[in-house]
């Protein structure tokens, strides 16, 4: 028999105290019932003897200390799953939005997860195809990585996650199932109908499940979203065998979030205001990205996040940045040139991209090219710097020529269409057309039968003359 306990001891922001409980239990969720016809729900997050904390989903509006019943369940948070969550669209804590109805299913999962053995992982191997050449070749995404990508207020995160969605793939010979789970985070309703659309129009959506916390949404329900959603991304990974791609946006939403309440609770504040588990907080989201021994599918993790004044030493990104493998860096100064993605492909990296390109993977000479591309268009740099002091006149030939190909570059590879979609054979064969710009002996990151093999002799005086 269940224990039901009428009024609370005090009301702050989303939290309720609840004094003189029995049997409660860390993140156990209660039922809340205002009013006699109310219900709302929360989750334990504190216990001092027979005093608990709890968090309000739906926030703590027409709650006063007298007109609420609790009632424990026993259980923490669990969503239901089933293969039918693909194509559908829930709140941020797994409740169908889209007018289907419920998911129907005896399987229920706790959405904390479980910790992974890292004796039962195994190593990331082989691609997720972007179709977008400047992560394809430069930064590529590893199944089972966990690859952030780094932006700013006012950039075009949402339009790359959006494509991201729409283009991603195992590859154009895989046959392996593939799926994406999308968790957006305190986003306003416009940019969630964007997401809706494109992907409907599209024809994406049968192959994604969509997790929507929205602005207007509780600040509690925006700390539990990402969980939702790596419950679903595991339960279709490791149960059905399928590789799934986890695309959260915005993380900096999640750790505001955490703040807020963290404050609320009275905590004592680490840099910048954020607690001091946040490092731990983010890790226990992005650990949940791999491939487990014995199963068939991977969950690969793109978390965004929007650096507070483009400060990359700021402590979201910081703490990203020390958790997962590598990052992909978007640029205020190439988005004002009108480059679409604005990727500054110097400060991006995969630090697993070695492990899963080049012959059986992408193409043998994926590697070299992406080692040359970058040593290339860091000499841009320094060209581009000596012409800001000299004047681009006074450069030595071999400089100017670096300066078109760092044009070109910008233009031609990293610059692309809403709707491009470049095969890796594409990106790799551009790449290899971009370098015939500069003369054959500056190419000195290729191995001498790869260069003799892929350089294109004869596009370098068309190429040359575009620019």
């Amino acid at each position: 028999m269940s224990i039901e306990y009428l009024g609370l001891s005090e009301i702050n922001g989303p939290l309720i105290a609840l004094e003189g409980i029995r049997d409660a239990s860390f993140d156990e969720i209660v039922e809340l019932t205002v009013e006699g016809k109310i219900k709302k729900i929360g989750r334990i997050v504190e216990l001092y003897e027979d005093k608990a904390i709890i968090q309000v989903f739906q926030g703590t509006e027409d709650m006063s200390l007298f007109n609420t019943h609790t009632k424990l369940t026993g259980h923490p948070l669990e969503l239901a799953l089933s293969e039918d969550i693909l194509g559908r669209v829930f709140n941020g804590i797994g409740q169908p939005i889209d007018g289907l109805g419920n998911i129907t299913s005896e399987l229920k999962r706790d959405v904390n997860g479980k910790p992974l053995n890292p004796c039962s992982r195994e190593y990331p191997r082989n691609y997720i195809k972007t179709g977008i050449s400047a992560i394809d070749c430069l930064t590529t995404l590893i199944r089972g990585q966990k690859l952030p990508i780094f932006s700013g207020n006012g950039l075009p995160h949402d339009q790359l996650a959006a494509q991201i969605v729409k283009q991603a793939s195992l590859g154009e010979d895989s046959k392996e199932d593939f799926a994406i789970v999308f968790a957006a985070m305190g986003v306003k309703h416009d940019v969630a109908d964007f997401f809706r659309r494109t992907f409907e129009e599209s024809g994406a959506s049968t192959h994604v499940v969509m997790y929507l916390n929205l602005a207007n949404d509780p600040v509690v329900e925006r700390l539990i979203t990402p969980k939702v959603a790596l419950t679903a991304a595991e339960y279709l990974a490791y149960d059905k065998g399928m590789h799934i791609l986890v695309i959260l946006t915005d993380m900096t939403s999640y750790a505001e979030a955490l703040r807020e309440v963290s404050s609320s609770k009275g905590e004592i504040p680490s840099r910048k205001g954020y607690p001091g588990y946040l490092y731990s907080e983010l890790a226990t989201i992005y650990e949940r990205a791999g491939i487990v021994k014995g199963c068939k599918g991977s969950v690969t993790q793109i978390p965004i996040l929007t650096m507070p004044n483009d400060d990359i030493t700021h402590p979201i990104p910081d703490l990203t940045g020390y958790i997962t493998e590598g990052q992909i860096v978007l640029d205020r100064s190439m988005h004002q040139k009108a480059i679409y993605p604005p990727i500054n492909i110097l400060p991006s990296l995969s630090r697993l991209m070695k492990d899963g390109i080049g012959k059986g993977f992408t193409r043998d000479d994926h590697q070299d090219l992406a080692n040359q591309l970058f040593s290339s268009y860091a000499h841009v740099g320094e060209a581009r710097a000596l012409a800001s002091v000299i004047g681009e006149d006074e450069l030595s030939p071999i400089d100017k020529k670096y300066l078109k190909f760092g044009i070109a570059l910008e233009q031609q590879y990293i610059a692309q269409g809403l709707t491009e979609d470049r095969s890796i054979i594409q990106t790799l064969d551009k790449g290899w057309q971009l370098l015939s710009i500069l003369p054959k002996e500056e190419l000195d990151r290729v191995d001498t039968k790869t260069l003799e093999k892929y350089y294109p002799i004869a596009n370098t005086e068309t190429i040359a003359d575009k620019e």
